[in-house]
């Protein structure tokens, strides 16, 4: 298993007591990571240490106000590829279908492509697969760390250490088109409530275990992973 993909995976996740209190071991696990620049895990660093030392609904609502009030910081990767097209449906429906075969059924009300679910799956897979579909995900990276260092949020730092992991540069003209669409308005009571009236597609028999759960990082990170039942298409 790839530790420091796990240990993103939970990084990125709702903010929780529980969270809290792993935090210093995933910290020590990402700053760890030698395929990082030292700019880059002193970020980590620092996120990791506000996220161990902050009041944890203080944490909660700007977690919320970032990720899920914004179409345009969505985590759901998805979201910046297809938007509300119908295409949408049957690139989370292959998604799964990718899940499935590698062995992987996560227990989560998340979406499929939400990227801690992804990370969490890459973090399973052969380091070369995991890379590739890192690098097919570095423009939205790339948009994501640009938005959230314009908010000077040390989530960005995050971003910029999986932009590093993926090893790729993202098009310019990409980014930029990405870039150019209006950042959300958090306050926009009436288009969150069109973001929370969005179907939710639930796996396993717990749909409110959370995902990625904490418990799996610190009782399962060291284990193999599970053997894949067929490769990932990137």
């Amino acid at each position: 298993m790839d530790r420091s993909l796990k240990a993103f995976s939970l990084l990125l996740s709702y903010p929780s007591r529980e969270l809290q209190a792993a935090m210093p071991e995933i910290t020590a696990v990402l700053v760890a990571d030698s395929r990082l620049t030292a700019l880059a895990r002193r970020g980590l660093a620092s996120l990791g240490e506000g996220l161990a030392a902050g009041d944890i609904y203080d944490l909660q609502e700007t977690y919320v106000g970032l990720f899920d009030r914004s179409r345009t910081l969505s985590l759901n990767l998805f979201e910046h590829v297809h938007g509300e097209r119908r295409d949408r449906g049957s690139a989370m429906v292959d998604l799964v279908e990718t899940y499935r075969e590698a062995g992987f059924e996560p227990v989560t009300g998340e979406l499929p492509d939400h990227l801690p679910v992804l990370l969490e799956f890459l973090a399973t897979r052969p380091a070369e697969e995991a890379k590739a579909i890192l690098a097919d995900a570095a423009h939205i990276l790339t948009v994501l760390e640009r938005r959230l260092a314009g908010r000077e949020s040390p989530y960005a730092a995050a971003f910029v250490a999986l932009g590093q992991l993926a090893g790729k540069v993202a098009a310019k003209e990409t980014v930029e088109a990405l870039l150019a669409e209006p950042e959300d308005d958090p306050q926009d009571l009436a288009a969150l409530d069109a973001v929370w009236e969005e179907s939710q597609v639930t796996f396993g028999p717990d749909p409110n275990a959370g995902c990625p759960q904490v418990r799996d990082m610190l009782t399962r990170m060291d284990q193999p992973a599970r053997p894949a039942a067929a490769s990932v298409a990137g």
